[in-house]
């Protein structure tokens, strides 16, 4: 048996590695389980930082071909380096899951390298590619073993011409036609990538909206502006079956209310229809822990198991599968087990699509706004009125702030537009701090940023904004 650790975390993605170093921080002994060579889970390694790597190539080289003759630049024998454009990628994610590594060792958490398992309350069980397993004797354990891609009934993904989303961020060549089934946030993300590059993209969408849950003026605006980037979506529809071929694939697309099929040619299939808990071979069974009817670990207000000392994060339980939203639950738990108040704000995530225009949203939908009977006022501003936004020829799009009608709080924001994951920030703060529509518009901006954009959906709230 090992030495007795204060804490044991079972996964290194963005959840694990950092309630890893916050309750070293606070003076617990730690040691945390990671199965894969590196740490950083899905998200540093096939998900949110590769992904981004390549959405900022590919519209860098889009601004290049359509975007620089506006500004007075030409280019001459532009081209894509598509090996070049694979390394830079894969630099980032190494840079990054090392720099996890240098971490750890600076806040002396022990690594263990294999298969984590809980063998009781207080034992963690690590079984390594090679070699014998090892008991880890533990005070309390942290379940943040992340979430994998769902599965599409029938269809078998080979991650070579059926992809997952680890498939469609390391594609050998540029798709002559991409069809992304789930115009979720992934599907979307990686389809604009393709796109930029030349590809077709077709995508498929059991309902009539696309990105499920996001305010509907906003998802209206941002179809808009992806079918004029050469987006076609079928919405309404469902894939029920792909025939591979080497020349390609056959793909069975049906009305989603019933109706005839029809078959849609296309080089690559990307399955982007959301992501589930992975919790197999953790061993629940063997303390008694249950999954519900999604598959998520049930946890009270404390991120506490139905077993003592046994707590889970991030997205194994319920809530957005979002990085940062397990990264503040990873906290919350450190500060937890270390006597403190460990504490995350649900009303105040902001969520983030990284494409061109980016959308950006935290708090409240109107349509949810509405569905609670909460009383209202909407505050809007578009870029194309924004002096910075023209000169950077990034007008398209606008910010969106609604507020209680009664007491003007804040309630949530959407934004549609160039730097729109870097601008919600501002309008989090504020509602962090139950912060009006009146407390932003009084705040002075630097002209010109595109944030003054924010101040005047603000101000919209009020008697008006003063550029429109």
């Amino acid at each position: 048996m090992a030495d007795q650790f204060d804490v044991t975390i079972i996964g290194t993605g963005p959840g694990g590695y950092v309630c890893a170093i916050r309750a070293a921080q606070l003076g617990l002994k730690v040691a945390v389980v990671e199965k894969w060579a590196t740490h950083g889970g899905t998200c540093l390694n096939i998900g949110c930082i590769p992904s981004k790597a390549l959405l900022h190539s590919t519209e860098m080289f889009d601004e290049a071909r359509h975007g620089f003759e506006g500004l007075g630049i030409e280019v001459d024998g532009l081209r894509l380096n598509h090996a070049r454009m694979m390394e830079h990628k894969d630099k980032v994610v190494a840079a990054n899951t090392s720099g996890i590594d240098y971490l750890f060792k600076k806040n002396k958490i022990t690594v263990f390298r294999g298969i984590g398992s809980i063998g009781s309350a207080n034992q963690v069980i690590v079984t390594p590619e090679k070699g014998e397993a090892k008991h880890i004797a533990t005070r309390n354990i942290v379940i943040a073993s992340g979430s994998v891609s769902a599965d599409l009934p029938g269809i078998d993904i080979d991650e070579k011409q059926v992809v997952t989303s680890t498939g469609a961020l390391s594609l050998s060549k540029v798709p002559g036609h991409l069809l992304v089934i789930g115009a979720g946030v992934i599907g979307l993300e990686l389809g604009s990538v393709w796109r930029r590059l030349g590809a077709k993209v077709t995508v498929v969408e059991f309902l009539d909206t696309i990105l499920p849950g996001m305010d509907l003026e906003v998802t209206k605006q941002f179809k808009r502006s992806l079918t004029k980037q050469g987006f076609t979506f079928q919405m309404g529809s469902k894939v029920t079956g792909i025939e591979k071929s080497k020349k390609g694939l056959k793909v069975s697309v049906e009305p989603a209310r019933g109706g005839e099929a029809q078959l849609v040619e296309c080089d690559v299939a990307l399955v982007a229809i959301g992501r589930v808990p992975f919790t197999q071979g953790l061993g629940l069974e063997v303390v008694g822990i249950e999954t519900d009817k999604r598959g998520r670990i049930p946890t009270d207000a404390h991120y506490q198991t139905s077993v003592a000392g046994i707590y889970a994060i991030g997205d194994v339980i319920a809530g957005p599968m979002l990085a940062h939203k397990a990264e503040d639950e990873g906290v919350a738990v450190a500060e937890i087990l270390a006597g403190q108040a460990g504490h995350v704000n649900y009303d105040v995530i902001p969520g983030v699509i990284y494409t061109r225009p980016e959308v950006a949203s935290v708090g409240k939908t109107e349509e949810q706004l509405k569905e609670a009977g909460i009383a209202y006022k909407v505050g809007k501003f578009p870029f194309s009125a924004n002096g910075r936004a023209k000169a950077m020829q990034a007008s398209e799009g606008f910010v969106k702030i609604l507020a209680d009608a009664a007491t003007d709080r804040v309630l949530g924001g959407h934004i549609v537009g160039h730097g729109a994951g870097e601008m919600i920030h501002e309008i989090a703060v504020l509602m962090e701090f139950s912060g009006a529509a009146e407390d932003l518009a009084r705040t002075c901006h630097a002209h010109p940023t595109m944030s003054e954009a924010v101040r005047e959906a603000a101000m919209a709230c009020g008697d008006g904004p003063i550029h429109m």
